[in-house]
């Protein structure tokens, strides 16, 4: 079973009918055991950095997350509540991956928001995928480089567009919106 982590932001109904479409047995969950004993965990979101990491730690899903050992898959805000600190809202998050979340600069037009390609490392996630490839993004604040870097991308500045830590896995991007390349992604996270 892959357990989507429910929390106090958007876009986890698209991510679990996504997975579904897949042939996944999926559930929306915020059940400490069930996220636990899950084979794959997916940690979705759209929203705001601080009032999720909020939610997060009075629900003690925080310490929860940081201790998976399964595979996990962060998306847009789970790419940078992954993070280990965001300055949106002045966020302590989880601290999986050593990147400090900032907003783009006022210089050009924010959000991000459209289709881009990747630079991407060699990785079982994009499996398949080909250089040309886009994926759908829509966001305001970005993680920036670092050695967990998994793939890169361009907008007004390099940022990272996924991540990886061990068993954590996570990217900047919508897969679930981001047409047959997102959900052949998906699915080399879900046939890990």
């Amino acid at each position: 079973m892959v357990a989507i982590i429910q929390y106090n932001a958007g876009n986890i109904a698209s991510v679990e009918n996504a997975v579904k479409r897949l042939g996944f047995p999926c559930r929306v969950t915020g059940d400490i055991e069930e996220i636990r004993g899950a084979e794959k965990v997916i940690f979705p979101g759209v929203g705001e950095a601080s009032s999720a990491m909020i939610y997060l730690r009075e629900r003690k899903l925080d310490t929860v997350i940081q201790s998976l050992a399964q595979p996990v898959l962060g998306i847009c805000l789970g790419l940078q509540l992954m993070c280990k600190k965001s300055e949106e809202g002045n966020s302590t998050c989880l601290g999986i991956f050593d990147a400090t979340v900032k907003k783009f600069p006022a210089a050009g037009i924010v959000p991000h928001m459209g289709w881009n390609s990747l630079l991407t490392k060699d990785s079982p996630l994009f499996t398949g995928l080909e250089k040309e490839d886009t994926f759908y993004f829509v966001h305001s604040y970005y993680a920036g480089l670092c050695e967990q870097t998994l793939a890169s991308c361009e907008y007004l500045l390099p940022f990272s567009a996924a991540m990886q830590q061990d068993n954590f896995f996570a990217t900047q991007f919508h897969p679930e919106k981001s047409g047959n390349v997102g959900e052949k992604l998906l699915l080399n996270f879900l046939k890990m």
